[in-house]
């Protein structure tokens, strides 16, 4: 559900399937991370996104190349090509 609303441009509403997901005592994994970073991403939401990746990185999750994709076009999308570069190199220093 929460790639149908990346899809369908309604960040909003994919944060507040994330938040319903934990309520229910479900643990998301890198794939439901992944899919509402892009979802931020899409929605011009760079800030949050970064907040979600480090949330992830937080509960011990390890990132994707996919996760990354996402996470830096959030953040060229918002004007931060220095964010978007440093988290670059970071996939590459990993061997993603």
């Amino acid at each position: 559900l929460i790639s149908a609303c990346e899809k369908g441009g309604q960040w909003e509403k994919a944060l507040e399937l994330f938040d319903e997901l934990q309520r229910r005592g479900l643990e998301p994994d890198i794939i439901t991370y992944s899919a509402l970073i892009s979802a931020c991403e899409k929605g011009g939401q760079w800030e949050k996104a970064l907040a979600i990746f480090d949330e992830l990185q937080q509960r011990g999750l390890e990132p994707t190349v996919i996760t990354y994709n996402a996470l830096i076009s959030a953040c060229e999308k918002g004007g931060q090509w220095e964010k978007a570069l440093a988290f670059f190199d970071e996939l590459q220093q990993r061997g993603l």
